[in-house]
């Protein structure tokens, strides 16, 4: 899930970085780099090996917390490159708003599936 993210914020940086700001693209790159993940850990994991809850049908519970985590990890992600200092490439920015918002989207899928302890 994360390469995946990754890689396809990256792919989305270099498309259309050049076109507006850093901010809108790293939410835009970590939106579409998050669905992405999504969809492909679900194809993966759970069709093909069998293993892990069948999430075809996503609740509305998990869309919410995937703008969220598209919102919250991009502009972390962007906040990131811009404490480091130095002049980052638009791929740059888009890979690790996609790894940022794929690995809060992780902690909240986390966070979702997990069963309170019976008494």
């Amino acid at each position: 899930m994360l390469l995946v993210a990754a890689g396809v914020g990256a792919i989305v940086g270099g498309v259309i970085g050049d076109r507006m700001n850093l901010a809108l693209l790293s939410v835009l790159a970590g939106f579409i780099a998050t669905i992405s993940a999504v969809v492909v850990r679900n194809n993966l994991v759970n069709r093909l090996t069998g293993v892990g809850p069948d999430d075809f049908k996503i609740p509305m519970v998990l869309v919410v917390y995937g703008l969220i985590a598209s919102v919250a990890g991009s502009l972390a992600g962007k906040e990131l490159l811009d404490q480091a200092g130095g002049n980052f490439s638009t791929e740059w920015f888009g890979t690790v708003a996609g790894l940022g918002s794929a690995i809060l989207m992780s902690l909240l899928m986390i966070t979702y599936y997990m069963h309170p302890q019976p008494r």
